[in-house]
């Protein structure tokens, strides 16, 4: 089967999942996480070819840590979807309604969106989540994986399609493209506008860009995490630096990892120390501005200086770049330049600075006192998400089922005429 018949039979499926009945929607995820536990061995073994073939990609130690499945991950993946499961129904809910000049009585409707393809690089749990959101939600899904974790996500898409035939629902609803060869076949994925309606990709840089500039469909955009911490003079040190620690260490790989911490020049010289030496015993490596290696450089701690340009990188390693800014203005000024529009924090005991802060910067996500790692459909109740958006669109932040729908307006007359 062609690509476009594929994608126009997975268009043909989208009017049955839309008038599914929710209880039919949350019993078919239950089961779905159910057989996902009891195919956990075979989903690791396909796993563990993925694992053996990437190690001759040469994929960095991040790609190959959102690469590897195990147990937990498994049994994670079934937890979500049955998180999803129990969100309540996203569809035909009533937005808004009001009757107008003439009688007649407008509703303002959530509905699916309809076809969303996905495309993603190396997480298999990926695979499942988008699956799981857009069925709740009433989608069909045509995703497309990275080539290091096919047999992976033909393993857990399986899981999915024993259920669809258990339900008697139509495969084509959700698909896994499989392996192309080159970008060029992306290229007609991205330009099926009779049978997509929104293209979601999720990884590097170069994915981004490259789908972004050659869609001819509606692009939700989960850019790159450069997210920043910005540390104000007043924060308390020992709590802040358990946050910036957290941030950066406890999954260098994701995209809501901490990648430049921001230090008020004023208190730079007592806090900076104290929290490199946190971040040096759990393995970080520092790099920074002039200002930030001198003040390092006098405790004997290593920081290479980087020039300007850097600190728009995403590292996804344990890398954490550093700069001393003069005041909570010129942080707001380096997360405008360098930022990806993420996540970012401030940790602060100043209230007013706090919510200046909050309401200035211009990112998905903002927080204070808190780490970025919270920015995460599970995080934030919705079991999982299709990605985080960056976008400036209809949906921003962590993305589950409520932001893949959209509305129509149900209008009710008797007779009127204009």
């Amino acid at each position: 089967m062609s690509l476009q018949e594929q994608l126009q039979k997975t268009k043909e499926s989208k009017k049955m999942l839309a008038t599914l009945p929710h209880q039919t929607r949350i019993s078919f995820l239950y089961d779905c996480a159910d057989l996902l536990l009891e195919a956990q061995n075979v989903i690791i073994d396909a796993n563990q070819k993925d694992l053996n073939a990437a190690k001759e990609l040469d994929l960095s130690n991040a790609m190959m840590e959102r690469l590897e499945l195990n147990p937990k991950k498994i049994l994670n993946m079934a937890e979500s979807l049955r998180q999803i499961a129990d969100f309540p129904d996203p569809l035909n809910r009533i937005l808004g309604g009001f009757t107008n000049h003439c009688g007649l009585r407008i509703q303002k409707v959530s509905v699916p969106l309809g076809v969303i393809a996905t495309i993603y690089e190396s997480r298999p749990n990926v695979t499942s989540d988008v699956a799981a959101l857009c069925f709740k939600s009433g989608n069909a899904c045509v995703l497309k994986g990275g080539k290091e974790a096919q047999r992976s996500n033909e393993a857990i898409m399986r899981v999915f399609h024993q259920m669809l035939k258990k339900y008697h629902l139509p495969l084509d609803c959700m698909v896994l493209l499989p392996f192309m060869k080159d970008r060029e076949e992306l290229k007609e994925l991205l330009s099926a506008k009779d049978s997509i309606d929104l293209v979601i990709p999720r990884g590097g840089e170069g994915l981004i860009s490259f789908v972004s500039e050659n869609a001819k469909v509606p692009v939700i955009k989960h850019d790159k995490g450069v997210c920043h911490i910005f540390a104000h003079h007043t924060c308390k040190i020992p709590e802040s630096i358990a946050v910036i620690v957290n941030a950066k260490t406890s999954r260098p790989s994701t995209c809501n990892a901490c990648e430049t911490l921001l230090v008020e020049r004023v208190f730079a010289k007592e806090f900076l120390p104290q929290v490199a030496e946190s971040l040096k015993q759990n393995g970080t490596i520092l790099k920074g501005d002039e200002e930030s290696c001198a003040i390092l450089k006098v405790s004997g701690i290593i920081c290479e200086q980087i020039p300007l340009e850097d600190y728009y990188i995403e590292y996804g390693e344990n890398i954490l770049n550093l700069r001393i800014v003069k005041d909570t203005e010129e942080a707001i000024e380096h997360i405008e330049k360098f930022g990806s529009g993420h996540s970012e924090a401030i940790l602060s005991e100043d209230y007013s600075t706090i919510e200046h802060f909050l309401n200035v910067v211009d990112s998905a996500c903002v927080y204070a006192n808190a780490s970025t790692r919270f920015s995460d459909g599970g995080e934030f109740g919705y079991g999982a998400e299709v990605g985080i958006s960056t976008s400036k669109i209809h949906a921003r932040g962590p993305m589950g089922v409520e932001s893949l729908t959209i509305y129509k307006y149900k209008v009710y007359g008797n007779g009127q005429v204009r």
